[in-house]
């Protein structure tokens, strides 16, 4: 019976050891990150991303962004998109000029232009490019505050 006991002990505690992968995943998500821009699954985004762009292909765009995208400071209008905001202010070749400068890594974000993160008094507009889930997302596309 001890032997038994023993036994059971050592299976809890060697399942309760355990990490779930869903869970160590999650975490490094939320990690700031090195230099992503050489990453392959990095350039293959960047390269679908700016395709979509120059196309303006919502449908395509809409299935890049992050669930929490943010393209505008303010609150917008009821049932303003960000396509419908860029349009309004020809923001199009604005977003594709910034999709081709150099990415950096600033916090969980990979961002472009890099003077967003060597200027602190950079005026332009930015791009934010982060990981979710293990798929890399166009998180955001903002002016300056």
């Amino acid at each position: 019976m001890k032997p038994r006991a023993l036994l059971l002990l050592l299976l809890v505690a060697a399942v309760a050891a355990c990490q779930a992968p869903y869970k160590k995943k999650d975490e490094a998500d939320k990690q700031p990150f090195k230099d992503q821009s050489g990453d392959q699954g990095f350039q293959s985004f960047l390269g679908r991303l700016r395709s979509a762009v120059a196309k303006k292909d919502h449908t395509m765009l809409t299935s890049l962004m992050a669930p929490d995208f943010g393209y505008r400071w303010d609150t917008p209008a009821p049932g303003e998109t960000p396509f419908v905001y860029w349009d309004e202010r020809n923001l199009w070749p604005e977003l594709s000029s910034v999709l081709r400068e150099t990415f950096v890594p600033n916090d969980r974000f990979m961002v472009a232009p890099a003077a967003v993160v060597s200027d602190p008094n950079y005026k332009g507009y930015r791009v934010g490019l982060r990981l979710v889930g293990g798929s890399w997302k166009f998180g955001y596309f903002v002016p300056s505050e």
